[in-house]
């Protein structure tokens, strides 16, 4: 009898063993959506009506993290759809509010747990680039700002130098608060931003709250977007007009080639990046009704 207690608790043993060592490897699918209307809103642009009528007034787009023990990739999975039914195949407005927002688009991650290390890859003008990136808070405000665009800010009948923007103040509170997502315990951290905007000739501070729900239990650091991370795994940020979310895990067997950067890229700093999108920015602005060039090939998240 004592023998067959003994291989009984063995075999729950290996199988425990088993367990967790399965749970060192798996898929994580997330969901994004945007409301354009209501993240302008937050940032304190009024939107003409013309304008509002031709938004979306929701744009989802999903997205995969794939991890294992030592690496992990983040990457969509499918194109954007809305509520106007427009789909994904033209991009359209969604797919503009996710690259001014910093996480959308078509953008790939990866990560390596050992040296906290984030490579951003993606495709500009028919050139597939590899950017070195870390997980960060960006302090020049959350997801839903649109303030570093310009958007909202100037006459675009204004030939002059644009006035340098000012950062806006930033606040994080971690709360006490905690919730259950995928069977993972979250912790909250709250962003606020706070900025000073023009509205009608008229200067008026606007503040933006970012909720980002981390959790300890997988053992990585992590952010669907980039630059709203404190610490820990994020399952979830959410703020006004905009959300990425957690919605099922399956964990199973990863290889490492689908958390491994590809070798084939141009690399790129964020400084040279920067400029790049800036001159892109200014030939949009001289064509007036045209799109910036290069972007609608974007095989990339701009980081939310």
């Amino acid at each position: 009898m004592k023998r067959v207690i003994f291989a009984l608790l063995g075999v729950l043993s290996l199988a425990s063993v088993a367990n967790a060592q399965k749970k060192t490897s798996g898929a994580i699918q997330f969901e994004t959506t945007i409301d354009p209307a209501a993240m302008m809103a937050a940032s304190g642009v009024k939107i003409p009506e013309q304008m509002a009528a031709r938004m979306p007034s929701t744009s989802k787009s999903n997205f995969e993290l794939l991890f294992n023990a030592t690496n992990a990739s983040y990457m969509p999975v499918e194109e954007t759809e809305d509520s106007n039914g427009a789909g994904g195949g033209g991009g359209g407005m969604g797919r503009m509010m996710r690259g001014f927002g910093g996480a959308g688009g078509n953008r790939e991650y990866y990560y390596t747990f050992a040296d906290k290390k984030l490579v951003e890859v993606f495709d500009l003008s028919d050139t597939t680039y590899v950017m070195q990136s870390g997980l960060k808070l960006n302090t020049s405000g959350p997801i839903s700002t649109f303030g570093g665009m310009g958007m909202g800010r100037n006459n675009p009948n204004d030939t002059t130098k644009p006035k340098p923007i000012v950062p806006p103040k930033i606040e994080v509170v971690k709360t006490d608060a905690t919730k259950q997502i995928l069977g993972l315990t979250c912790n909250e951290v709250i962003v606020k931003s706070t900025r000073s905007v023009k509205i009608l000739d008229m200067d008026k501070d606007v503040t933006e709250e970012t909720h980002i729900w981390y959790t300890k239990d997988l053992g990585f650091d992590f952010s669907p977007n980039p630059n709203m991370w404190t610490e820990g795994t994020v399952l979830a940020i959410e703020g006004r007009g905009n959300s990425t979310i957690a919605k099922s895990i399956e964990y199973r067997g990863v290889s490492a080639k689908d958390v491994t950067a590809p070798k084939k890229a141009t690399a790129i700093t964020e400084a040279e990046y920067k400029i790049k999108m800036e001159n892109m920015m200014k030939r949009f602005r001289g064509n007036g009704n045209n799109r910036p060039g290069g972007t609608g090939g974007q095989r990339v998240i701009m980081v939310n």
